[in-house]
């Protein structure tokens, strides 16, 4: 299993220079590679290979290049290439896309080095820091909020610069999947001990056995952005006073990205710790967000970023974490399987073939559980009746332990 350990970093200003020194360098490169990829011939494209094989002309005949280590260097190529796979991937997948632009100095924030170049020293310095080294830069040093686990091998390390200004460090770790509980076996699942769950319009979720969780409440939030937005509207670009406030911008949008990401990991840690089995809808979130309607609040969901946790954690916690078909899943009858068509304002279900009545959003939840056991193989066991369920709120998750919060950089227990 691959995941990642974040730190807040605090260099020196001479350091902080470096690193300032080296992100442009290389943003220069990728620069550089975008360059030497778009003029090649089109039936002759560079590969990542040919391009990492170009790296030593390049260190020769642009000197600033030899600043940079050969590993990081070559993540940087790796970079490029990455963008350039993603962005084909959406093309196939009839997205209109066009080309990798030149990046800006705003716009280039991290530097990775894999699997050399840094030295981690957890033993230097005070209990509740640890210092790591780059190669070329020098000694940063972190706030260490958790330790590395004994057992998981540190593949990569990154420095970025946030556009607030502050410094972080992510180690990319990984773990052999023996050091985690052992999954349920897949015969042993039923409905008791599984959950569909329908990611909702009035509710945040809506899970199969009748919970629901209701929306993050982020108005006050967006108030305030609003407010630091208009005074950085009435500053004059360029100037010191504009980038004061357009880290105050930057501040306000942090805060609401931390506040939606801790309420995301209490709500996936209760629900892999409450069932053996969680099934979500497989949704095209890119797609629903280019559709009319509030796309905002689609955002604020971060619908994806929450099966990712979900996916992260269910290796963590022996949990089955399984994405279901979503067309169709309001439409269908959980009890019969015949569709009706419904307007979105209509929030009941009333089948008018077998006359099964259930809130609407129940409803789809409970075809999303059905259809994840066909997933895995399952039938729908037969003496398991679809009922009619009654909506509570789901409060247990909000007691689950607050000590993963992004600002402290720790993992659930």
């Amino acid at each position: 299993m691959e995941y990642s350990h974040r730190y807040r970093a605090y260099p020196t200003s001479k350091v902080a220079e470096r690193l300032e020194h080296h992100l442009d360098v290389h943003r220069q490169l990728y620069n550089h590679v975008r360059w030497d990829y778009t003029n090649s011939p089109e039936d002759d494209k560079p590969s990542e290979y040919d391009q990492n094989n170009k790296l030593p002309q390049w260190k020769r005949k642009w000197t600033v290049f030899a600043e940079l280590h050969s590993k990081a260097a070559q993540a940087t190529v790796a970079r490029f290439h990455h963008n350039l796979t993603v962005l084909s991937e959406l093309k196939e997948k009839g997205y209109n896309v066009g080309r990798l632009k030149r990046q800006a100095p705003s716009e280039y924030r991290s530097v990775t080095y894999n699997q050399s170049g840094f030295d981690l020293d957890e033993k230097r310095g005070h209990d509740k820091y640890a210092y790591v080294r780059f190669s070329k830069i020098g000694w940063v040093k972190i706030r260490s909020s958790r330790s590395i686990p004994d057992h998981a091998t540190i593949k990569e390390v990154t420095f970025k610069k946030e556009t607030t200004g502050e410094w972080f460090v992510s180690f990319g770790l990984e773990t052999d999947d023996a050091d985690f509980p052992e999954k349920p076996d897949v015969d042993s699942l039923d409905a008791s001990n599984s959950v569909g769950i329908d990611l909702g319009i009035q509710n945040y979720i809506h899970t199969s056995d009748g919970k629901t969780v209701d929306w993050l409440d982020l108005e006050d939030e967006y108030e305030r952005l609003r407010r630091e937005q208009r005074k950085l509207s009435r500053k004059e670009k360029g100037s010191n006073n504009y980038e004061k406030q357009r880290r105050e911008v930057a501040k306000v949008k942090r805060h609401i990205k931390r506040k939606v990401l801790d309420y995301q990991h209490k709500l996936t840690t209760w629900l892999v710790k409450t069932y053996d089995a969680v099934f979500v809808e497989d949704l095209n979130i890119a797609g629903m967000l280019q559709e009319d309607g509030n796309a905002r609040n689609k955002q604020d969901a971060a619908w994806r970023q929450f099966i990712t946790l979900l996916d992260y954690k269910a290796d963590l916690y022996g949990t089955h974490v399984v994405e279901a078909e979503a067309r169709g899943t309001t439409k269908e009858c959980a009890s019969c399987g015949v569709e009706t068509a419904k307007p979105i304002w209509v929030r009941e279900h009333s089948c008018p073939s077998c006359g099964f009545e259930t809130d609407r959003d129940a409803n789809a939840a409970m075809n999303v559980l059905k259809r994840g056991f066909a997933e895995l193989g399952l039938g729908w066991p037969e003496d398991t009746p679809v009922k009619t369920v009654t909506a509570t709120d789901a409060d247990d998750f909000r007691e689950v332990s607050a000590s993963h919060v992004i600002e402290t950089g720790t993992l659930p227990s």
